[in-house]
Parts: structure tokens; sequence; C-alpha cells
């Protein structure tokens, strides 16, 4: 098979190639434990193993393994990166048949680095587990090539429709109601910038961040029966006709002055500053920050132009590098952080979200009927694959971004082209 290049990082930077570096591709044999030999729980027999991470997963990370160390024989031993820093790393230890038994990759590179052959093949396992139907299906279907599944969810980032109770009431809105399409969503932030509060906005977005768009607008046009691309992921599908609805809507909010107006120039880093901070009605935001949020909102699945609800499952698939000598021990940590008590009385517990459907009603989130609802909606989204996602939508200046600038902010630019563009960019 022949070898191949992993794609830019975040930041643009070529990180190694395969090619000239000598990574193994996936038809390579990892020498030492075979996880698909060891029974469905892997071996528990004392084994020191080796796991990297990216840094916005820190606390997740942390809590899977002291509580798996702290319950086996096995020691995991964590290593956290800068976010910054992860794909070069990743891709440098590939390079020199030098990654970690296991590592978690951010779910838009999975597709991408099980091309690769940077993770073993778990097929054998995953298949074998009796709640196989039960994992989030978009988390195991960017791992997934040729009909193998190669990572599991390690932890699941969703956006989700959050809206602050106290400025729902003053703008005589319904505050345990959640807007049910987005017509009604933007009647609600036109009627909290009513209220005239100084630096109060009705919602914020990040509009030069592809990255904070896809993940909070592409839910919109799945809720409403849309698809933003080809499923071989070579094709978008970006400028159909739910598309140009989200998008008017956008840039008639944009116009009327509801939206933050930091958000036009917000990169990233403090997307969601404004929201937390009590100064935006309502916006599309994460589900992970629920916890960190310091006063009352409502939480809903993200609707559609025409209605109905949907999420897009981010976050990090997790699985057993190519060079790990010790797969069947990897797979005990895998086979444990799936399971009712790992999913329950460590996530759940600690108000994250649940890998497994048949879980997302569980006695922590009955406590709070959010979780609940971010839980059941986690089951109702996407995680989109394609090979090219990164250049096409994440990266600063893609195609993705020109497209919505043009749209939202500019009222200019050509749909059609720049929505061509995209498509260019997945086919390479």
């Amino acid at each position: 098979m022949g070898r191949r290049p992993v794609l830019r990082s975040l930041a643009g930077v070529l990180v190694a190639t395969l090619a000239l570096s000598g990574a193994a591709c996936s038809s390579d044999e990892p020498s030492g434990s075979n996880a698909a030999e060891a029974g469905p729980n892997g071996i528990d027999d004392g084994s020191e193993l080796t796991l990297w991470t990216r840094a916005p997963l820190e606390k997740q990370a942390k809590l899977l393994v002291d509580a798996y160390n702290a319950s086996h024989e096995n020691t995991v031993k964590l290593t956290v990166v800068p976010n910054d820093d992860y794909v070069a790393k990743v891709g440098a230890a590939a390079g020199s048949s030098g990654l970690p038994d296991l590592f978690a990759a951010d779910i838009v590179y999975v597709p991408n680095w099980v091309s690769q052959g940077l993770f073993q093949d778990l097929s054998s396992n995953i298949n074998g587990l009796s709640f196989k139907d039960t994992i989030n299906k978009g988390h195991l279907s960017a791992g997934t090539v040729d009909g193998k599944p190669h990572v599991l969810p390690f932890v699941l980032d969703l956006s989700m429709l959050f809206w602050n109770k106290d400025l729902f009431r003053e703008a005589g809105l319904d505050p345990e109601k959640a807007p049910a399409n987005l017509e009604e969503y933007a009647a609600a932030a036109k009627a909290v910038q009513a209220l005239k509060k100084d630096g109060v906005y009705g919602t914020a977005a990040g509009l030069n961040c592809g990255g904070c768009l896809v993940f909070t607008w592409f839910p919109s046009i799945w809720a409403s029966g849309g698809q933003v691309m080809s499923p071989d992921g070579t094709e978008s599908k970006l400028a159909d006709e739910t598309a140009q609805k989200v998008y008017s809507t956008w840039a008639d909010l944009w116009k009327s002055g509801a939206v933050l107006p930091s958000s036009a120039g917000e990169t990233g880093p403090t997307w969601t500053a404004g929201f937390t901070e009590g100064k935006v009605g309502l916006m599309f935001y994460p589900a992970t920050l629920l916890s960190s949020t310091p006063f009352d909102v409502g939480v809903a699945g993200i609707p559609g132009p025409t209605g109905g609800a949907s999420t897009f499952v981010g976050g990090d698939g997790i699985g057993v590098s190519k060079d790990s000598k010790k797969a069947a021990q990897a797979w005990n940590f895998l086979s444990w952080m799936m399971s009712e008590d790992a999913q329950v009385e460590v996530l759940a517990k600690n108000k994250d979200v649940v890998s497994r459907s048949d879980l997302a009603n569980n006695k922590y989130a009955a406590e709070d009927p959010r979780l609940v609802t971010i839980n059941e909606v986690a089951g109702k989204g996407d995680t989109p694959v394609a090979l090219n996602f990164q250049q096409a939508f994440n990266a600063p200046n893609s195609p993705w971004l020109t497209l919505i600038r043009n749209q939202v902010l500019n009222g200019s630019g050509d749909l059609q082209k720049d929505n061509g563009e995209i498509t260019a960019v997945l086919k390479q």
C-alpha cells in the first residue's frame, strides 16, 4: 500500500510526511499483544500504558484515567498536549514509530488518520460489545474504513441551543420554552435586543471561525432534513435551499443589529464569552460548558428553518495506535471506558455527555433535565466525515468561511461559486 502525507494542522503547518519517515500503513501488523485475541475485556496484567490527549479534554481524560488506575492492575500514564501542538506531535511520532499505546484525536481528523493507518483495527472487539448499537454512531462512523471501526468515542462535545432565562423573562419571552425553528430563534434574539440594555445583544456567533460555524450551523441544516456534503465527503451541498435559509436568517439578524458586534472578527478563542458573561440572550453553544455557565439557562437541540432538532457531535475519538505492543491491555482500558461504570459513574457524575444512548437517562442526568435533553439530542446529531474536512472548513481563510462571510456579512459573492470552491478542496 502506498504511503500518504498527514493533513495540515489547524495552523496550516505541514506535519511529518509518512512517506518520508517510514510510518507504517494500515496493512502493517503491530508486534506484541493483539486486542482481538484477548477476549471481550482485554488483558489487565499490571502493564503500563501510555495515552495522549489534547489540552481541551484534560478534565475528562484525567477523570477517566484516575478512575481506571484506581480499579485496575494496569496503569495508564496520561500526557496532555497543548491543542496547537497536537497534530504536529502526532505526525512526528507516527513517522518515527513513536506513538503511544492509546491516543485521542479531534473527530474531524479521525477519518484521515485512520486512512493513514495510525490506528489499529478494532472491528472484532467493537462488534463484540453487547451494546455496540447504542454507541454514538457519528464517532463510530468517522473511524470506520472498509466497514472496520478503529476508534471509540472518548469525549463527546455537542452543539446545543442555550438561552439566558433572565433575559428571556425581561424580554417577555417564556423562559421555559425553546424557539421551535430559526424564525422563532431570530424573533427571540430581536426581542432581547429591543431591551436596549447596555452591552447586551440578542445573539452571537463565531463569524470568522470556520470550526465554530460548522459546529453550530450544520445542525440547523440537518434539523430540517438538509445535508451539508455528499455521503462520500467529496461534494459540498452548502448552496442548497435549506442552507440558504440559514444564511438569510443570520444575514437579517446581523443587519438588524441583534448580533454581538465582535462576532464579525471572532476567530474562536472567545466565541462563547459573551453568553457566559450574561451579555447574550441566546446562542448555539457547547454542551460541555453547561456546568461552568454561572446563571440559569435553558437547553435544547439546534433548530432548523422548519423546526426539528440536531447537533454536531464533536469531541474526540480514541483508539489503539499502530505502534502499540500492548493492544490487548489497551483494549482493557477502552472496553472499561465504554462500560456503564465509566460512562455513568465517571462522565455523567461530572455532568459530561455519555457516549451510549441506552445510558442517556441515567441517575445523574435525571437530577437535571437539561442533561437528559443533551444526551437524547446526541442521538439525533451527526458527525460529517471527509478526508479533507480541515482544509475545506476549519482552516483560516477556508472556502467555507469565505462563503459565510459573503452571505451573512458582505451581502455579496456568488453562492454557487463559493460552494464549488468547497467541493474543489473536498475532492483534492
